[in-house]
């Protein structure tokens, strides 16, 4: 995820302008190879193998090298020559915006000292599938937007923009979250949690953007908002939700319950007040995370 939060940041800046860091982040799937597929190159792994990871990441919120180890697909020294052999994906962003010509190399080497020093991030951390949270850029994230949230939601959102990236694609920036008690939907699907976090989940966004959302997601191509579409949000809250109860249980050795997921369209629907809305840019339209803590 550095690259999406290193284009949140870029933002911040006024280094560039969303047209120009949507264009750049949707070429980084061009230049950026990840473990399985490098596995499978150097003879590591088969496909049979990365499939089944790629599948158990579905249950399990593991990156792919943790679950290799795990299945024992992988050593220790491989995996880490793998990782060695990637290129950091915001490095890859910043070279697209040079190439584009929306930065120069000097302003792009500032931009990335200051992200850095801001992040704390060095060259051991900066891959998406290197095994090390990424809980300290959503902490920085949040803490940008002059608001401190809990550690739970925290751990909460660290997931939810993980899961982006996993089920649906890297090529997004998130922007501001923006604090609220009250929003007006799109198409939206809600659904509550109960347990050591209670909340209220939202994901949104307009009818086409929420077709593609849903072909992504389901590797299937949808040519219109139906049912099936709406299905296919359903799924990937309620599959994302389930992940994290699951580590909150792990955690806490608490159950946590979840509602039914529900459809809204078109309707206000009103919120906490420690609510907050993060949209997040994709190349296909804007998808609107709302997350609304209920009291205990």
């Amino acid at each position: 995820m550095y690259a999406q939060f290193f284009g949140s940041y870029l933002l911040s800046k006024n280094a560039v302008t969303p047209q120009q860091l949507t264009e750049a982040i949707s070429h980084l799937s061009d230049s950026h190879i990840r473990v399985g597929t490098l596995a499978m190159h150097k003879g590591y792994m088969t496909a049979k193998e990365v499939d089944e990871v790629c599948f158990l990441q579905t249950r399990e919120d593991k990156h792919f090298g943790q679950i290799a180890l795990e299945r024992n697909y992988l050593f220790e020294d491989q995996l880490n020559e793998l990782l060695k052999s990637q290129s950091p994906d915001y490095l890859l962003l910043g070279q697209n915006l040079v190439d584009m010509g929306a930065l120069t190399n000097s302003q792009l080497e500032t931009l990335l000292v200051g992200y850095q020093n801001d992040n704390k991030i060095d060259e051991s951390t900066s891959n998406d599938d290197i095994p090390e949270k990424t809980t300290n850029l959503v902490k920085n994230f949040f803490y940008q937007a002059g608001k401190q949230v809990s550690e739970n939601l925290i751990t909460y959102m660290d997931l939810l923009f993980n899961n982006l990236v996993r089920f649906i694609g890297g090529d997004f920036t998130p922007l501001t979250p923006v604090f609220t008690s009250e929003y007006d939907t799109n198409y939206a699907i809600t659904q509550r949690l109960t347990g050591v976090l209670p909340i209220h989940t939202c994901i949104d966004m307009e009818s086409e953007a929420a077709v593609e959302f849903a072909s992504r997601y389901a590797q299937m191509k949808f040519d219109r908002f139906d049912e099936y579409v709406k299905a296919s949000l359903e799924d990937f809250l309620n599959l994302h939700n389930g992940l994290f109860s699951v580590n909150m249980s792990n955690t806490y050795s608490t159950e946590a319950e979840l509602a039914p997921p529900e459809y809204i369209d078109h309707e206000s629907i009103q919120l906490s007040e420690d609510a907050f809305v993060v949209p997040v840019i994709y190349p296909f339209g804007t998808v609107y995370l709302i997350l609304s803590p209920d009291k205990s």
